[in-house]
């Protein structure tokens, strides 16, 4: 349709949806003042003169177009003012012409200059080059294409580099290149200065600020000068200068190229066709082409290239034109191929099947009207659109016009056969998605509006947001080819397929690759998801990850630049269960174990595709019934009523060992650990699985204790001691036994004999101990051969995790990755950065493997008073001090007893057993100088064993001892240990403070002697008594207990009475329980003073009795 007649379609109506009111209203000021009008084909060009003092160049096209069926006008306008586009100036243009009527079509006037002075300008062409040098850093030179598709420009970068020489992302513009020729600077070097020069010499052709258009001889020579820099780069547009996502640019070898021309909706434009082809060739002398994704840039060797150059500088041509070009080349270069296309008729014809083909973009603008859904804006924006082609073969003609005739890349005109039909059909899919055409005059830009094809939109930019779902499916499946850059900025793909694939080494370990399906291809998920959780803390909050909504789509990044949208429903589950699988940023499959089994159940649904999962589903039935315990009977034979907690703990015990599992009993201290082992042991033997010992490793303190409880609680079990000087006449009846005790200090020495066994259970009996993986002891445990493990304890974790990584690593290697990985994914995280998901994570992996027990967890099933009795035997020269003052006392007290007879001994037997008990207590209480060469101190070792581990679990202790000298040997131990306390003797001149340090919770130990502390006190914030040295009249000893367990207590309280084994303590306890007013006798402290007639010489031997063994 001709000019005349899309002009009668603009009327008021049309003018004021295009321009704004302000624009119309000082344009028809201007009416009078627009002169030169000229006509070209479609377009309009003119001067028009406002205030300023030169007229401002302006051009205006108008054209019917048909879009759907319907009928409408277009309007492009652009201007060289500060607007630049849909300006006053050009709408008194259009009134202009409105009313003086179409000029003639001929011509524009420097086509006409072009054609007159060619052969002038020909014979004037030169060409430069440049040298070569290397800077060392702070300029980078960066050569890009202009972001409307047209030409080069050179941008320069001032900053730091990376290692990679490559400029870092605070890299800021620079231009200060007059300053720096006149004053170089010290970043600045030779090579530097070379460039500014030749932008200085190429700025001299016309006002270039900022990016510096690189074209014409002084834009060759600034490519060789800025490439002898060294320090070129090259991107796809601002996005990636921007972003700094930059690759460098070096010099390639000169490709071969031709002139070619192509049929634009705006006429016929000339190019430059090079091979291999390029991004864009330079309109510099000589031409250069740039080939951003081979990071390129070379000469473009063209023959006849004086004249292709001066045909580049030509605007696309309407009909009425190709006959002066032609002509004009024709003259100067008839080897040129012509830009007379003649008559579609005489073209040959091209017969292709129909590609419809939708290129998404996004403008920038300087705002846009209010249309559909947009509301109008009026600052710099963006502007998301779809250019729609029809591709026959290799030649594209634009939806919404009927004209046959296209180019192909080599430059011939060919006529193309349209598939009308077809192109309907693939329109009205276009339609049935949203997208409709978007109309020039609702955009303001800066830059011309792509010419390439059908400008679409969608309704809004928010819808956007889903069009890479159900609506891009659509148009795929009528036939359409999707073009989109990665950097689209709703360009958003969605997730197919949930790959799990899982292979089986052999040695129960398994090789696991986590993928998802994106636009028909693979991609490895750990890198995705070490990127997200990286960037986005939220996923390790516990509270913030329950309030993100499922649906919520989450947009992560792969390699090549694509964003994927996952729904956040997705990445949930991976993120409370599978975590510390995406540690690691590089692709490729990630190490589990098979006691990774549950969480990999929970995580990988059945919504995944999952491959080689079968190995698992046995051990996650194994370990998912962990938490469905069955009960399992007491056995018979067991000395003990066990509480119903009690019972609990001896069936979970039945059950790892059922399903071959390890576990950690972690009860409170005073629960009967030691007796549910017992217990558990006893089961097994009677049920003849037991056909190999059960190696107990614990703490010398221990050794007494174990021994006493088995024989108590259990006598059927055959318990072997492998402790002592003359333990090794022991080592070959270690298989005859149930059960054989060695200490972690013997583990070292002994582990070749104790590696020559193989055992049912290796138990580890306060299994901190071994919390140094790296320590003797933790490795020869970690040899032996063993069916089952166990691990003891009432503090599994003291200091770190370490601790607890170390335990289980001798109950179940692997379950928790190496020592290394697992300082990574979970010490660093949970203890440095408090992530508090991953310590949610890591307690539920280890939840099924450790039973634990507070007091207060069991307090309903407990009596309100525990009594616990802990022995310890003395060793090495303790025992030896032990032995001597027995032996010599034993003589002097028979020698009184003698000579005096019993009723008037006492001050000799009591001084006698004085000195003993204060030997169990310790060495430095006996005022001996062979004492004072004694280190060992059996009992206090048990106590700090002890209390740490209480004051863990929040104990509140009580500490008795009759010796005020004894309890200033606990005080220099606690403040070692960094232990607070409290202390009442005769000596405390403040006793109101002191229990109220204790009372209020201030300390959680207190250090009382009988005498200041056994009667009088209500001490009942206290749930834990230690009786250090035992009263050996009961009513004194309940009358310090009372003062916790008495009348105002809420909690349970334990008492525990330290004893040296086979000791003086040990046989006043015995006496204690069947002549306990001849105990009291032994103190003098019978009231009735008659009960040393009940003293007899029996009674005398016993207590005077060697140690045993």
């Amino acid at each position: 349709m001709d000019l005349a007649r899309s002009l009668a379609q603009l009327d008021d109506a049309a003018l004021a949806e295009f321009f704004s009111n302000d624009a119309l209203a000082q344009a028809r000021n201007y009416v009078a003042r627009v002169s030169d009008i000229e006509r070209n084909g479609a377009s309009l060009r003119a001067r028009v003169q406002d205030s300023a003092i030169a007229p401002h160049r302006v051009s205006a096209r108008l054209e019917m177009r048909e879009y759907f069926g319907a009928p409408a006008l277009e309007i492009t306008t652009r201007c060289n003012c500060a607007v630049g586009n849909r300006c006053k100036h050009a709408a008194a243009l259009l009134m202009a012409v409105r009313k003086r009527g179409v000029p003639g079509d001929q011509p524009r006037s420097e086509v006409l200059q072009w054609a007159a002075g060619l052969r002038k300008r020909l014979q004037a062409t030169q060409a430069a080059d440049g040298g070569t040098s290397r800077a060392r850093d702070a300029l980078f030179y960066i050569i890009a294409p202009g972001d409307d598709g047209n030409g080069a420009r050179l941008l320069l970068l001032k900053g730091r580099p990376d290692e990679n020489g490559r400029p870092q992302a605070d890299c800021t513009p620079w231009g200060a290149i007059d300053q720096a020729l006149a004053k170089p600077p010290s970043f600045a070097n030779e090579s530097d200065l070379d460039v500014l020069r030749a932008i200085k010499r190429h700025r001299r052709r016309g006002e270039h600020y900022g990016e510096i258009d690189l074209d014409g001889a002084s834009g060759a020579a600034l490519i060789e000068a800025v490439l002898a820099s060294g320090r070129t780069w090259t991107g796809l547009g601002s996005d990636d200068i921007a972003a700094r996502r930059l690759a460098p640019l070096r010099r390639g070898a000169a490709r071969p190229g031709r002139l070619v021309w192509r049929n634009l909706a705006a006429g016929l434009a000339p190019a430059i066709m090079t091979d291999p082809p390029c991004s864009m060739v330079l309109a510099t002398d000589p031409p250069y082409c740039l080939d951003v994704p081979r990071g390129e840039i070379a000469r473009a060797d063209v023959a006849s290239s004086a004249a292709v150059l001066e045909v580049l500088r030509l605007p696309p041509l309407s009909e009425n034109e190709l006959a002066l070009v032609a002509a004009a080349l024709a003259e100067v270069a008839p080897a040129l191929p012509t830009c007379l296309p003649g008559r579609p008729e005489d073209l040959d014809e091209l017969d292709a099947p129909l590609q419809p083909v939708l290129r998404l973009t996004t403008l920038a603008t300087w705002g846009h009207a209010r249309h559909r859904d947009y509301e109008p804006a009026h600052a710099r924006s963006e502007y998301d659109c779809a250019i729609a082609s029809f591709r026959y073969g290799a030649a594209t003609v634009v939806p919404g016009t009927t004209s046959p005739v296209a180019s192909l890349p080599d430059g011939r005109s060919v006529r193309v056969r349209r598939d009308s039909a077809a192109e309907n059909a693939a329109l009205a899919a276009l339609e049935r998605t949203g997208l409709n055409p978007v109309r020039p005059q609702w955009l303001r830009t800066a830059d011309a509006l792509p010419a390439d094809g059908l400008m679409l939109g969608l309704a809004s930019e928010a819808a956007w947001t889903g069009f890479f779902g159900a609506q891009a499916q659509a148009l795929r499946e009528a036939g359409w080819r999707l073009d989109c850059p990665a950097t689209f900025r709703h360009r958003i793909l969605p997730v197919g397929e949930w790959d799990a694939r899982l292979e089986e080494d052999g040695s129960g370990w398994f090789s696991l690759s986590l993928g998802i399906e994106v636009d028909g291809r693979r991609l490895d998920l750990a890198p995705l998801m070490h990127r997200l959780f990286r960037d986005e803390p939220r996923w390790f909050d516990p509270q913030k990850l329950d309030r993100i909504r499922n649906e919520e789509q989450v947009v992560v990044h792969s390699d090549d630049g694509d964003r994927i949208g996952i729904p956040a429903g997705r990445i949930k589950p991976l993120a409370r269960t599978l975590v510390d699988l995406f540690e690691n940023p590089d692709p490729g499959p990630v190490r589990v174990s098979r006691f990774d089994a549950p969480r990999l159940a929970e995580a990988i649904d059945d919504d995944w595709r999952a491959e080689g999962m079968a190995p698992l589903l046995d051990w996650h039935a194994r370990i998912r019934n962990a938490g469905s315990v069955q009960p399992a009977a007491p056995p018979a034979g067991l000395a003990a009523e066990l509480r119903p907690y009690q019972r609990e703990g001896l069936a979970w015990l039945q059950h790892l060992r059922e399903h071959e599992l390890g576990g950690i009993l972690a009860d409170d201290m005073g629960l009967g650990k030691t007796l549910q082992t017992l217990a558990h042991l006893l089961l097994e033997k009677q049920a003849g699985r037991m056909d190999r010992p059960a190696l107990v490793v614990l703490p010398t303190s221990l050794v007494f204790n174990w021994r006493r409880e088995a024989a108590q609680f259990a006598p059927a079990l055959r318990v072997l001691e492998l402790h002592g000087k003359s333990r090794s006449e022991s080592f070959d009846r270690i298989a005859y036994h149930d059960i054989c005790l060695t200490t972690y200090p013997l583990l070292w020495r002994d582990r070749e004999a104790l590696a020559a066994h193989a055992y049912h259970y290796v138990i580890l009996d306060e299994a901190q101990t071994v919390k140094n993986a790296a320590s003797q002891a933790a490795q020869v445990v970690r040899e032996l051969d063993a069916r089952h493990r166990l691990c003891l304890t009432g503090t599994p974790l003291e200091n770190h995790l370490g601790e607890l990584w170390a335990q289980f690593d001798f109950l179940m290697p692997g379950f928790l990755g190496g020592a290394k990985d697992f300082a990574a994914q979970w010490r660093a995280p949970i203890e440095k950065r408090g992530d508090t998901l991953r310590a949610q994570l890591l307690s539920k992996r280890v939840a099924p493997f450790i039973l634990r027990r507070r007091k207060d967890d069991v307090a309903k099933e407990l009596p309100p008073k525990t009594v616990v009795l802990r022995t310890v035997e003395l060793e090495g020269r303790q025992r030896d001090l032990y032995e001597a003052v027995r032996s010599a006392m034993d003589v002097r007290v028979r020698d009184e007893i003698a000579a005096r007879g019993i009723a008037r001994s006492q001050i000799v037997i009591l001084d006698a057993l004085l000195k003993l008990r204060q030997v169990c207590c310790d060495p430095r209480l006996v005022d001996l100088p062979a004492a004072s060469k004694v280190r060992e101190r059996a009992k206090l070792d048990l106590l700090m064993e002890m209390l740490p581990e209480l004051v863990e679990e929040g104990r509140r202790i009580l500490v008795f001892s009759q010796f005020t000298q004894m309890l200033s040997l606990i005080e220099d131990e606690l403040t070692q240990h960094g232990i607070p306390y409290a202390l009442l003797t005769g000596q405390t001149q403040k006793r109101e403070a002191a229990i109220a340090k204790f009372q209020e919770g201030e300390v959680p130990v207190f250090l009382i002697s009988l005498k200041a502390g056994g009667v009088g006190l209500n001490l009942t914030a206290a749930d834990t008594v230690i009786h250090f040295d035992p009263w050996w009249y009961p009513a004194a000893e309940n009358q310090a207990t009372d003062r916790a367990h008495r009348i105002g207590q809420t909690k349970n309280v334990f008492v525990y009475k330290l004893v040296a084994a086979g000791s003086i303590e040990e046989k006043i306890l015995a006496l204690q329980e069947r002549k306990a007013e001849l105990a009291a006798s032994i103190l003098g402290e019978d009231a009735e003073g008659d009960s040393a007639a009940k003293f007899g010489d029996e009674d005398i031997r016993e207590l005077m009795a060697a140690l045993p063994g």
